[in-house]
């Protein structure tokens, strides 16, 4: 655990590192309580650097076994160690070879961290700086090294051994029941990307041969039982291989890819040259126990960690605060490469959703930061929706900006002119300036400047110039340590819908840049005159999503059912729903009868009617805002209570008024005789389960029987969890006979029992933190592991917005009490608990009070805190 005082890290501060680590050879002599490491680095004196500084490189609870230089063994005083840092004081002039033993405990690493044992298997987890966990070294992501790996083991508990790269040689250890393998790794790599794993697992493999003829070995490694449940994520392997060499030009680049899926892994997954190391949620699936959004999951995510070997991997980060370099970009690839595979609209949507539930609440409170930070103290910490998530929407502006043309010519060039290299966003966007001969200084100032901006709108027409004039504003809020905000380069995407419903062609435009569809606003406040408009409009602004901003308009309700029911736009016919939901919502909340519900209830069930649209479309269509995306519009004194209550009543007074339209959606959907995860088939069933949701909130008799026969019919996870969810959730007849079903089933399959906690964490309760702590004795339910805690724990604080914002207090004070739990063991997933604290200022005084005394404990408390949870706490009471 790192200490309480640690330092702030600057990027101002950045510099070279004094010597250079030129390649790596690392023998692991693997045993459960006492693992050697032996790690040989061949260095030398960086030019600039005087001859004889001293050599420093990082620890983290090691223990020193020895050090030598060029085989000879360092005298006391020539060096310095503790767990934390290792000095060399007076390295020789020349290229020289440091050979450092260190000593590990796999079996008490529960912080998941560097090398550790879960359930009989070793691991490591690197990033972002895990592997001064298993030896001294300069562990920052702008040390590039060729790195070969030695890895000793028993033969019959760890018959598999893994490393990074190609298999170099294998084979048994004479006079011993161990064996051993090296791997070597030939592409340059920062110490982040390492990994190793060892155990006794199960292979399935595939051959597959790239676009220029080269064969690579496929390998998913699980554990023994689940090698009937990777179907799906290498065939989304190979997919993803293939699509990355027709879309980016970029082939896979060593003879075997291998992944491996361990139940004990703090992240989702980890790009590792040559060896990914997964969450096993995100490889294991079959249709009893992944659900839809469990199989896109996968997809995404197999996607995502492939493409991090050119965007990541042969080009990485000069530092960490460069992290959106290698996720944002990577993650907007794999929205490209799903929008690609699956509906593009809805893809889109589902993108929007994640970043407005996720990114846009932390712009919002203390936890706000530039998608390029400028400092920190803990790294973790920064592994954040607006690194990954805006930092995705950042890259698809550029593409907005460039054209699709533009945009390839810029990454051809950034892959031919950084291949190997440490890279900043200077570097990236420097790339796409040269290819286009573009100026994109103001639009970098998206990296550098927090906050979500506002972006109102105001248009008026002149029939008889026939004019169409948009008055546009933004004004960005101030964020922590960001009081003066200078106005973003937004990218508009528009149309300007005619009473028919198509779009009205304009002659010409005066007062902003626009091309075809597209405007720039780029000022504070911006008028835009369209001349040749021939009747009065409706605008459709920001389609596509075409910047991650907060749009305010003056439509009326009856300009926005128009545009729910004409829009050519996909996005913006959700977004005009979605908008006219929120509005309802809110003044619902307030305790007002709002004007045009009954008008907007009768659209949406045109909507839901619509064969013209995409079945998971009109799901998607169909669904009210969350609890906590109504509680951002808000803003402030926000009362979790009552906007429950006005999301529950809303929900019921729709299901009771289309009733009939949601039966007879619901009885004539056609389901494929056999499960089939394609987007056509889980379109389906997730708007067949919409319907089910609301029939289930009229809460009559028929849907009760309806709902658990949907259950009990369910040949598959995603209509079984669907069905269920609505019992527990709207308080059913046979809920509790369903939940007892559904454990009986899935006692034995802990990711199936995981659907199982989060649903029980979500469902009412008058003293929910009393069921909490009840389910934490269940036997499905470990505080060893994080999917666990994920599940139940950050189902409720994310799924049960009443019981987690009780104005007892009580969900506050539980936070509290299992982040400084938590702490001693997980510090990373401690301080993802604590950020749920991220919206407290937002509620109202009588729950501002009971949050923010609970913040106080826990700096208060009687314990050392980690520099995970102590930064993330002074955070949201600064």
């Amino acid at each position: 655990m790192r200490s309480e005082t640690a330092q702030l890290i600057k990027l101002e501060d950045y510099k070279e590192t004094p010597y250079v680590i030129e390649n790596v050879s690392l023998v692991f002599k693997l045993q459960p309580e006492a693992t050697e490491v032996i790690s040989t680095l061949t260095l030398f004196r960086r030019e600039g650097t005087e001859t004889g500084a001293p050599l420093e490189l990082d620890g983290d609870d090691l223990t020193l076994v020895s050090v030598a230089i060029d085989g000879a063994a360092l005298a006391e005083e020539a060096y310095e160690a503790s767990p934390e840092k290792l000095v060399v004081q007076t390295p020789p002039a020349d290229t020289f070879k440091l050979e450092v033993v260190t000593r590990v405990n796999p079996t008490t690493n529960t912080k998941l961290e560097g090398l550790y044992l879960s359930q009989g298997i070793y691991c490591t987890q690197c990033e972002a700086e895990g592997f001064r966990r298993i030896t001294y070294y300069y562990d920052r992501p702008d040390v590039l090294s060729v790195f070969t790996t030695r890895i000793e083991a028993d033969k019959v508990t760890n018959p598999i051994l893994l490393g990074n790269g190609n298999p170099q040689d294998a084979g048994d250890i004479e006079g011993t029941d161990r064996h051993f393998a090296v791997w070597h790794d030939p592409h340059p790599k920062p110490a982040y990307l390492f990994a190793l794993v060892a155990g006794d697992l199960a292979c399935t493999s595939e051959k597959y041969t790239t676009a220029s003829g080269k064969p690579v070995d496929l390998n998913i490694y699980v554990e023994k039982g689940n090698e009937d449940r990777t179907d799906w994520s290498m065939d989304s392997l190979i997919r993803s291989m293939r699509w990355d060499e027709k879309v980016f030009g970029r082939e896979y680049d060593l003879e075997v890819f291998n992944i491996v899926a361990v139940s004990a892994f703090n992240m989702g997954a980890m790009e590792n040259k040559g060896l990914n190391i997964f969450n096993d949620k995100y490889i294991l699936a079959d249709s009893d126990t992944a659900t839809d959004m469990d199989y896109e999951g996968i997809e995404t995510v197999v996607a995502h960690e492939y493409f991090h070997n050119w965007t990541g991997n042969r080009i990485t980060c000069r530092e960490w605060f460069q992290l959106c370099l290698k996720e944002g970009l990577t993650v907007f690839r794999d929205q490209e490469f799903s929008s690609d595979e699956r509906s593009r609209p809805v893809k889109r949507i589902a993108d929007v959703i994640r970043l407005k539930s996720r990114q846009f609440p932390e712009d919002q409170g203390p936890l706000s930061h530039p998608v390029r930070p400028t400092e920190y103290k803990e790294i973790n910490n920064f592994y954040t929706a607006t690194v990954y998530d805006k930092g995705a929407e950042l890259v698809r502006m550029i593409k907005t900006i460039l054209g699709a043309d533009g945009f390839r010519k810029g990454m051809d060039l950034y892959f031919e002119r950084h291949d190997g290299d440490a890279s900043t966003i200077e570097d990236f966007l420097k790339c796409f300036e040269d290819a286009n001969q573009q100026d994109l200084s103001h639009f970098s100032l998206w990296y550098h400047q927090s906050g979500t901006p506002f972006v109102k709108a105001n248009g008026s027409y002149d029939e008889a110039a026939k004019t169409y004039t948009l008055d546009l504003e933004q004004n960005t809020a101030a964020t922590p340590g960001q009081d003066e905000k200078k106005p973003f380069f937004i990218p508009i995407r528009f149309g300007l819908v005619g009473p028919n419903g198509d779009d009205l062609a304009y002659t010409s435009v005066e007062g902003a840049h626009v091309d075809g569809d597209l405007l720039h606003l780029t000022e504070d406040k911006q008028t835009v005159v369209f001349h040749g408009i021939g009747s009065k409009p409706v605008p459709s602004l920001l389609r596509e999503f075409s910047a991650p901003v907060k749009l305010e308009s003056t439509l009326s309700r009856e300009d926005q059912i128009f545009l729910m029911r004409h829009d050519i736009d996909p996005f913006n016919r959700w977004q005009a729903t979605q908008t006219l939901m929120t509005e309802l919502l809110i003044e619902l909340t307030n305790g007002e009868e709002p004007a045009g519900k009954d008008a907007f209830i009768e659209a949406l069930g045109h909507m839901a009617e619509d064969k013209n649209l995409d079945h998971a479309f009109r799901g998607f269509g169909l669904m009210l805002p969350s609890e906590q995306a109504i509680a951002l519009e808000i803003g402030k004194d926000v009362d979790t209570d009552a906007i429950g209550d006005a999301r529950d009543a809303f929900s019921k007074e729709i299901g009771k008024a289309l009733y009939d339209t949601f039966k007879r959606i619901y009885d004539a959907m056609e389901m494929p005789a056999t499960f089939s995860p394609d987007a056509l088939s889980a379109g389906k069933r997730a708007l067949k389960l919409r319907c089910l949701s609301y029939l289930g909130a009229a809460q009559t008799e028929e849907s009760a029987v309806l709902t658990k026969a949907h259950f009990d019919n369910a040949d598959n996870m995603t209509d079984r969890m669907g069905a269920l969810t609505v019992l527990v959730i709207w308080q059913l007849a046979g809920a509790q006979d369903a939940l007892k079903a559904f454990e009986a089933r899935h006692k034995d399959t802990a990711l199936a029992m995981d659907k199982w906690l989060s649903i029980a964490a979500r469902a009412p309760s008058e003293d929910a933190i009393a069921a909490i702590r009840t389910l934490t004795e269940h036997p499905a339910f470990s505080w060893d592991n994080p999917n666990r805690i994920y599940a139940l724990i950050g189902g409720f604080l994310g799924g049960n917005t009443r019981g987690f914002h009780a104005a007892d207090g009580s969900g506050y004070d539980y936070l509290a009490e299992i982040t400084l739990q938590l702490d001693k063991t997980n510090p990373q997933v401690a301080s993802r608990m604590a950020k749920s604290f991220g919206t407290w200022k937002n509620m109202n005084a009588e729950r501002r009070v009971k949050a923010e005394a609970a913040l106080k404990r826990i700096l208060a408390a009687d314990q050392q805190l980690s520099t995970d949870v102590k930064e993330i706490v002074e955070l949201c009471l600064d």
